[in-house]
C-alpha cells in the first residue's frame, strides 16, 4: 500500500511539473514570413502591412503587431554606463590592468561579467526586471542582444557561462508567456537551443557572412533576418538573401544605425 502511494505522489508530481512546462511554454511566435521592421534607432510609424516589429525596451509597442522587446543582456549600453558603474560595478567585466573591458566593435559599451553564478544571478535580477517591463507594455517577445559577448572578449567569458545566463532569462521569459530570440550567434547548435529555451532567431547579416543555414537548419522559418546597407554589395547581398529565402522568412535590409523614417540615412526595404 505505501508502495503504492508514493507511486501516486510521484505521478502527481510529475503531472504537475509537465503542466508547469506546458504553460512556461505558452508562447506566441512571430508569424512566420510576417513583414517585419527593426526599429532600434528610433520608433516610427512601421510601414504599411507590417505584422512583426521590434524596439527597445524603453519604446511603447504598437497595437495589433507582433512586438518584439530588444534588451542588451550581456553588456551595456553606452547612456548607461554609468548607472552600471555607479550601482553594479562589480559586474562589469574587467581586463588584466582592471580596465572596464569594452566592445571592440561597440565602443562605450562594457561587457557584463558572466564568469561565476553568482554574478549571473544578480545579472538576471536586474535583466529579469526589464522583462517585466516588456511584459507589462504589452510585448510578445524579447531579443536579448550580445549574447556573442564572449567571442570578442579575449577568452575572458565563455560560450557556457553566457548560455547559463541567457537559460536563466528564457525561463523568467517563459513564465511571462514571453518567447525569446537568440540573437545572432552563427555557432550555437540545436542543442544549445534546446539547454537554453530558444523560441526563435533574430539574425543580423546571415547572408553578408554565408551563415544563413547555420539558423534555418535549427528554426526553420522562425528566423527573422537583417541585412545591412552598409555591407560591400549590399544591394547584391539583400537580393541573394531575398531569392534564397524571400518566399518563407522575413528579410529586409536596413541601414546599420536604424534611424528613425524621415532621418537622415534612413532605408528600408523588404523582399
Amino acid at each position: 500500500m505505501r508502495s503504492f502511494a508514493i507511486a501516486l505522489i510521484a505521478a502527481a508530481i510529475a503531472t504537475v511539473e509537465a503542466v508547469a512546462v506546458l504553460e512556461k511554454r505558452a508562447v506566441t511566435l512571430p508569424p512566420a514570413n510576417g513583414k517585419f521592421d527593426y526599429q532600434l534607432g528610433g520608433a516610427y510609424t512601421p510601414p504599411t502591412g507590417t505584422q512583426i516589429l521590434t524596439r527597445d525596451r524603453t519604446a511603447s509597442p504598437v497595437t495589433g503587431l507582433y512586438n518584439i522587446c530588444y534588451i542588451n543582456a550581456f553588456q551595456t549600453q553606452p547612456d548607461d554606463a554609468t548607472w552600471w558603474k555607479t550601482n553594479y560595478d562589480t559586474l562589469l567585466l574587467r581586463k588584466s590592468n582592471n580596465q572596464y573591458f569594452e566592445d571592440p566593435d561597440w565602443p562605450g559599451e562594457i561587457f557584463l561579467d558572466t564568469r561565476t553564478a553568482e554574478k549571473r544571478t544578480a545579472l538576471a535580477t536586474i535583466v529579469n526586471g526589464w522583462i517585466d517591463g516588456c511584459a507589462t507594455a504589452g510585448f510578445k517577445a524579447i531579443e536579448p542582444d550580445n549574447l556573442d559577448s564572449y567571442t570578442r572578449s579575449n577568452s575572458l567569458l565563455t560560450k557556457a557561462n553566457n548560455l547559463a545566463l541567457a537559460k536563466l532569462l528564457a525561463d523568467h521569459a517563459h513564465t511571462k508567456n514571453l518567447a525569446i530570440a537568440q540573437k545572432n550567434t552563427a555557432e550555437l547548435t540545436a542543442s544549445d537551443k534546446a539547454t537554453v529555451g530558444f523560441d526563435f532567431a533574430v539574425v543580423e547579416e546571415c547572408q553578408a557572412y554565408d551563415e544563413c543555414d547555420n539558423f534555418t537548419d535549427i528554426y526553420g522559418t522562425g528566423m527573422l533576418e537583417i541585412e545591412y546597407t552598409d555591407n560591400d554589395n549590399a544591394q547584391s547581398v539583400f537580393k541573394a538573401a531575398c531569392t534564397a529565402r524571400g518566399a518563407t522568412h522575413s528579410v529586409i535590409l536596413r541601414d546599420r544605425d536604424l534611424v528613425a523614417s524621415g532621418q537622415s540615412g534612413y532605408h528600408y526595404e523588404q523582399c
